[in-house]
């Protein structure tokens, strides 16, 4: 085989991958703006004949998207937010500060979360959220979120941290911070991609919960995008244009955090193996 064949084939793989990933997204695009059911089963990964952007509105305010979408949207910066915070704190707890050796065995205990299976604990936490008065409210999504993706937090950030090298840690000190002025002056703009990376794992986990938003919500005002999604398809079953149209509005917020921390997310994963 041809150097030359050889240097493209792996090319041309990748490239095949890429277009069969696209295709059903292509396809998605160019139904929303289709006037018919008919239009689409004609041309379904053709150029609409027209572009119909009043699908959009129409999805937006009449399918009541904009409620869903907002009501994911403010639950998913919330519970990410705090969820950096609250993993941050108890990394720089377990890996800068040294509590005799205790600090091994408060990691161990959180990591522990991560052996058990989050459908495990389903009944568990709806008795919970049931005895603590908050059911068919947003704090039943935003405390079980926001702790159930600590584990993983926590293991990303401590990863990432013990790669700092103790000399900026000990001539901080000499300057005469405090833990408090440590961790927030040195540490955390250290850790930034990290604590990206962590941010967007613990929003996407929000952002696409289902399973305790179907259960613990049932307030239609309240829902969240994934469970309005599903009544929005029921109630528009025979208009695959809307359809389309409320599944691009539940992928914006994404494309567009990857779009912007993409370079963030890669160093996060990757410098937290890499001793410093």
């Amino acid at each position: 085989m041809p150097t030359a064949i050889k240097r493209a084939f792996p090319h041309f793989i990748l490239f095949i991958y890429v277009g069969v990933i696209l295709l059903p997204f292509v396809f998605i695009i160019f139904s929303s703006l289709k006037e018919s059911n008919i239009e689409i089963a004609e041309n379904p990964f053709g150029f609409p004949v027209e572009l119909v952007f009043e699908n959009y509105v129409e999805a937006w305010v009449k399918a009541k998207i904009n409620v869903y979408f907002f009501n994911s949207l403010y639950l998913s910066f919330s519970s990410a937010i705090v969820g950096v915070i609250l993993a941050a704190a108890t990394a720089f707890a377990v890996t800068r500060m040294k509590f005799a050796g205790a600090s091994k065995w408060i990691y161990q205990f959180v990591l522990v979360g991560m052996l058990i299976p989050g459908n495990v604990l389903f009944i568990a936490q709806y008795l919970l959220v049931n005895k603590l008065g908050i059911l068919n409210t947003h704090w039943a999504l935003f405390l079980p979120c926001t702790a159930g993706a600590l584990p993983i937090s926590v293991l990303l950030i401590a990863a990432f941290m013990k790669a700092i090298p103790s000399e900026l840690e000990e001539a901080a000190i000499v300057d005469g911070l405090g833990s408090i002025g440590l961790f927030a002056r040195i540490i955390l703009p250290i850790t930034m991609p990290a604590l990206v990376t962590v941010f967007i794992i613990n929003f996407l986990g929000v952002w696409n919960e289902y399973l305790l938003a179907n259960f613990f919500i049932s307030k239609d005002s309240l829902r969240t995008l994934p469970t309005g999604m599903v009544g929005f398809r029921d109630a528009f079953q025979t208009n695959y244009a809307l359809i389309c149209a409320g599944i691009i509005y539940s992928v914006i917020p994404v494309l567009i955090l990857y779009a912007f921390l993409q370079e963030k997310i890669i160093d996060g994963i990757t410098a937290g193996g890499v001793k410093g």
